[in-house]
């Protein structure tokens, strides 16, 4: 008897050119926060009237969603928060915590065969090693890029027909030690008590995973890459060119996306590792972190309101380009879900509550103000759910989520 047609029996390059429009998602994270007074509507629904920060969006209403009321169960560490924003895993600053996986990192494992790269993890100013957004089944941190120009050179440049066989063997002996290892394995799991054997699954289902991954790297290595539709970026020299660093990663997103090299995509701009930060038209004075503890003082609080405008300028450009790309079905904002928001609520009081969140694009119900408890928040996690089942990944449960976010539609 013959198996019914399967994806998996489907070659990869096919299913890339698929007529239909991929859905997409990139998730970003300031990790010093927005002022949430200025970030959050008064009004809740769909007739509410936008924020000071909001206003900056107003052309775009109709293409976002922000929620009020709404944190990671269980996760607080302070600025060790940023580490769990997308892996909702609790108390990530206690001791002989061990993160789990992102959900950038769970979409990959779903849709990253279709791609190129399964994923990017992007930063500005990311302290490389340390912070990130993504993080593999195994707790492990995947550093971020900070550079444009290398995420240009990794989308579009080729390199020599030498360079690219080199690779090529490299991912080979990669599979062959791979195959090794699962054989030795199992030969060792016949004197293994269950517990042991147990683990020792774990092991060897991360070992036909990365299996796969490098089979998939490997038919990938010979396919030409797509044109280039721009020139390479110009990387800023000095760290405080935090904002023309956040619009060039904005723009290496876009051209992702539009050539569908990825799918699933991390930013995390990292306040905290900026030092005074240039904004036009506002002299910062201090560094981003210091200004984040302004302790209601006006000055300090001026300088961080320009910070957090430019902040959302930026977001306006990013979505604007989106809209603005046509596919066969829709748009890529339509065909994208863009999640912006912060691990805290209010980084002067290190609080991990009332994250300020914003959901565009996507195949979702826009243009409402949802409001949950700000005391006994909603969880995070569910709206991950939504998120998922919006992009047609059918999953029911995320980290600590408790079911879905039903107040947020797929159109």
């Amino acid at each position: 008897m013959a198996l019914p047609l399967l994806e998996a029996m489907t070659p990869v390059f096919a299913r890339a050119r698929q007529s239909k429009s991929p859905r997409r998602f990139l998730a970003i994270c300031n990790n010093l926060g927005l002022l949430p007074d200025r970030f959050f509507p008064t009004e809740s629904g769909r007739d509410y009237e936008l924020s000071p920060y909001l206003d900056l969006l107003r052309k775009h209403r109709d293409d976002f969603t922000v929620l009020s009321g709404v944190s990671h169960p269980g996760v607080d560490g302070s600025h060790s928060s940023d580490i769990s924003f997308l892996t909702c895993a609790p108390h990530p600053g206690g001791g002989g915590f061990r993160n789990s996986i992102s959900l950038d990192q769970f979409i990959a494992g779903k849709i990253g065969h279709l791609t190129r790269f399964p994923s990017l993890t992007l930063g500005v100013n990311a302290n490389v090693g340390r912070r990130s957004l993504s993080w593999t089944d195994a707790g492990v941190l995947i550093p971020c890029e900070n550079s444009a120009s290398s995420v240009y050179r990794k989308l579009f440049l080729q390199g020599s027909e030498d360079e690219v066989e080199r690779q090529i063997q490299k991912l080979q002996l990669g599979e062959s030690i791979m195959d090794t290892l699962a054989q030795e394995s199992k030969t060792l799991a016949r004197r293994l008590s269950a517990s042991d054997r147990d683990r020792l699954e774990q092991y060897t289902t991360a070992v036909r995973e990365a299996e796969q991954r490098l089979v998939m790297a490997r038919a990938w290595g010979r396919k030409p890459k797509p044109v280039a539709p721009v020139g390479m970026p110009s990387d800023p020299s000095n760290r405080n060119a935090f904002m023309q660093m956040t619009r060039l990663m904005y723009q290496m997103v876009h051209l992702a996306f539009q050539t569908d090299s990825t799918r699933s995509i991390t930013l995390l701009l990292d306040g905290n590792n900026s030092p005074a930060i240039k904004v036009s038209g506002t002299s910062i004075t201090d560094g981003y972190h210091n200004l984040s503890h302004h302790g209601m003082n006006s000055e300090k609080l001026s300088q961080l309101d320009a910070i957090d405008r430019s902040h959302m300028r930026l977001l306006g450009e990013l979505i604007r380009g989106l809209k603005d790309a046509e596919e066969v079905e829709g748009n890529l904002l339509k065909n994208s879900i863009v999640m912006y928001g912060s691990n805290f609520g209010d980084a002067n009081k290190h609080t991990t509550t009332n994250m300020p969140m914003l959901v565009a694009g996507g195949r979702l119900k826009h243009g409402q103000h949802l409001v949950f408890d700000r005391n006994n928040n909603y969880p995070l996690p569910n709206l991950f759910v939504n998120l998922m089942q919006s992009m047609g990944i059918p999953e029911e449960k995320f980290a600590t989520s408790t079911g879905s976010m039903r107040e947020l539609h797929i159109a």
